[in-house]
Formats: structure tokens, C-alpha cells, sequence
């Protein structure tokens, strides 16, 4: 699902301190003023909100690690808060693709992830997925990362209809963290689920 969390207008100043993630990822749309970007605005064409996890897709996700709580629901129930509550046992986690403003700051991917990886301290199963670019999975695959899954172009789905987007033009990584020696049914990064068509899970912007 997605965090529709906290679309305040208050404008807050970017130290410049780029995360080294936001550098690796590419991720442009993390630099810009959050109501600027495709999460907050649509997609360029329609204007549509393409965040939604196809059902298909998350069905098989949740067939093999059967989840029990999504810190990133769509629709966001009110003050719920996906970066500060304590999460579930077995995870899913579909996080904005842009930034948005909590807490007074604005916040980005790093933010998710750091909160996966506390969760996944207390002994919790979080998996995450987020736009990449591919050649960071062919490395990641080169290298023999197991518990990291390359989902291809996943189309997301629109919150309007549940028309399906043309993706993000990027391989979406599926980050498997899991709470001890417990290893996931997933062979290397090139090996993954294919994506397909809306579940109630969100996060991706086409």
C-alpha cells in the first residue's frame, strides 16, 4: 500500500546533504519539493496516482511470507503514522517513490528503510520494494545478494480506478530483511516474481 502520510504545505529547507541511498537509487524525484513531484502531483499524462501493488503480485509475496501488517496503507487511516508505529511480525512495505513531510522535515526513502532495518532488529520480517536502477541489480546479483529479488517494471495500479500505470521505466528491488538465520525461498536478485495487476498496497508512482 502507500503512506499518504502528512501532505503538509510547510516548506522545509534541504541542507543539500544528499543520502547516499538518493545517490545510488537516482532517485530524482526525492530532491524536489514534495508537493512537486510525482507522488504528490500524478502522473504527468492523467494526473492519476499510480501506487497501488498489483493484486497478483502481492498475493505470491504474501503466499510465501504471509504478511500481517503494511506500514504503508492506501488509505491511510488517520493518525496513523508508518514511520513511527511499531510495526508487525512479517511485513510489507510499499513506500512513497517521492518524498514527503513528516514531522516538519521532509523525509525520503531512507527514512523507510531505516525503519525496516530497526524493525528487523527486534526479530521482524519486513520486505520492501522500491524502484532501482537495473544495473544495480545486475551487481547485487553478480555478487551473490540472495535475499534481494529484481520484480522487473512493475505497473503499478492507479487509487482512482485501479487502471494499471506503464511503470516506472526502472526494475523495482525487492529487499528481503529477515529477522535471523530465517532465509527466504529466493535464489539471487535476477531471480524474482514477475509483476502484474492492484492489491490494496501501494507506494509506486508511473
Amino acid at each position: 500500500m502507500m503512506n499518504a502520510e502528512l501532505f503538509a504545505d510547510a516548506r522545509t529547507d534541504h541542507d543539500g546533504a544528499a543520502s547516499l541511498l538518493t545517490d545510488v537509487l537516482g532517485v530524482g524525484s526525492a530532491r524536489m519539493h514534495p508537493h512537486e513531484n510525482k507522488f504528490h502531483a500524478g502522473n504527468g499524462e492523467d494526473g492519476k496516482h499510480y501506487w497501488l501493488t498489483p493484486p497478483d503480485l502481492y498475493a505470491q509475496l504474501d503466499a510465501e511470507f504471509h504478511f500481517d501488517f503494511d506500514p504503508c496503507p492506501f488509505p491511510k487511516p488517520a493518525d496513523f503514522d508508518g514511520l513511527t508505529c511499531e510495526w508487525g511480525q512479517r511485513n510489507y512495505v510499499n513506500p512513497p517513490f517521492g518524498s514527503i513531510i513528516h514531522q516538519g522535515r521532509k523525509k525520503g526513502p531512507t527514512a523507510w528503510m531505516r525503519k525496516a532495518i530497526e524493525e528487523q532488529r527486534k526479530g521482524k520480517l519486513s520486505v520492501v520494494v522500491y524502484p532501482v536502477d537495473k544495473w544495480v541489480l545486475m551487481m547485487l546479483a553478480a555478487c551473490g545478494a540472495k535475499n534481494v529479488r529484481n520484480l522487473g517494471d512493475v505497473k503499478w495500479c492507479a487509487t482512482e480506478d485501479g487502471s494499471q500505470g506503464k511503470g516506472t521505466g526502472r526494475h523495482i528491488a525487492c529487499f528481503i530483511l529477515t529477522p535471523n538465520a530465517e532465509v527466504s525461498g529466493a535464489g539471487p536478485a535476477s531471480a524474482g516474481l514477475p509483476g502484474s495487476a492492484a492489491a490494496e498496497s501501494a507506494g509506486g508512482i508511473a
